[in-house]
């Protein structure tokens, strides 16, 4: 479905993606790790032509990803997007949110997208909720309004850019329910995370990238268990003994 053929990116005199190729089937669930400023998200803005690639290619069921194409705007309909931050629009309800791109660009009737909407906030627990105000919400909620907002699309794939990172602790767990719910459904998806434990039970492959390239790729449980690469050991032994000692009650560093 997703073919990422070599991609090149810069900003500046920096460059961050370095060639980076990644094949996604439909179905699939693909997780990217690694330290912050490998390139992760990068890789994703660029799948949603949401940033400009200067070399190789990105093709998403066969048609090519270009930023400044006139279909631009109806291929993100078929690949949504989840961000870090929620990005709600503060003065609509949780309803009028997920209404909001059926409405005002597929042109769906008000009344059907109502109910598809409901519907989608059912699905990730928040039906009881969509009268409310964005800031009436807890994060965790935020973020699964942001989910539902994403799927009134129809997408055919969904891109998550480290969707826990700006979530107390508590509430990460939420989030990454609906998540594997999604996954369990056949969703497409490719996830930016660091949440190890999501990545080894929900994913079909794990892609470390290091300095703008894929530097290990495998099965989620092969990578992460049995890592063949030095930078994947060192990333995964500081990142999993970072989480064993919150688990045991050490405080979370920055």
């Amino acid at each position: 479905m997703i073919e990422v053929k070599q991609i090149h990116k810069r900003f500046g005199e920096h460059e961050v993606l370095k060639g980076v190729s990644l094949q996604v089937a439909a179905g699939e669930v693909v997780c990217l790790i690694g330290p912050s400023g490998s390139g992760k998200s990068t890789v994703l803005r660029c799948i949603n032509g949401l940033e400009t690639y200067e070399g190789g290619e990105i093709l998403i069921e066969g048609e090519r990803v270009d930023s400044k194409s006139s279909t631009i705007h109806q291929l993100r309909t078929h690949v949504g997007m989840v961000f870090q931050r929620f990005n709600l629009f503060p003065h609509r309800t949780v309803l009028e949110n997920v209404m909001e791109g059926p409405v005002y660009v597929n042109k769906i009737a008000p009344a059907t997208a109502k109910k598809e909407a409901l519907a989608l906030l059912d699905k990730v627990g928040l039906a009881q909720r969509a009268d409310a105000y964005p800031n009436q919400l807890s994060g965790g909620q935020q973020q699964r309004v942001a989910i539902a907002r994403a799927l009134a699309m129809k997408p055919k794939a969904i891109l998550f850019d480290e969707p826990t990172s700006a979530l107390d602790p508590e509430l990460v767990g939420e989030v990454l329910a609906v998540m594997r719910n999604l996954a369990d459904d056949g969703m497409t998806m490719i996830v930016v995370t660091h949440e190890m434990g999501f990545a080894r039970d929900v994913a079909d492959r794990v892609c470390f990238l290091h300095s703008g390239t894929i530097v290990e790729e495998g099965a989620a449980k092969q990578v992460l268990s049995a890592p063949q690469h030095a930078r994947t050991k060192d990333f995964l032994r500081r990142v999993l003994g970072q989480d064993q000692g919150q688990q045991a009650g050490a405080p979370a560093s920055n």
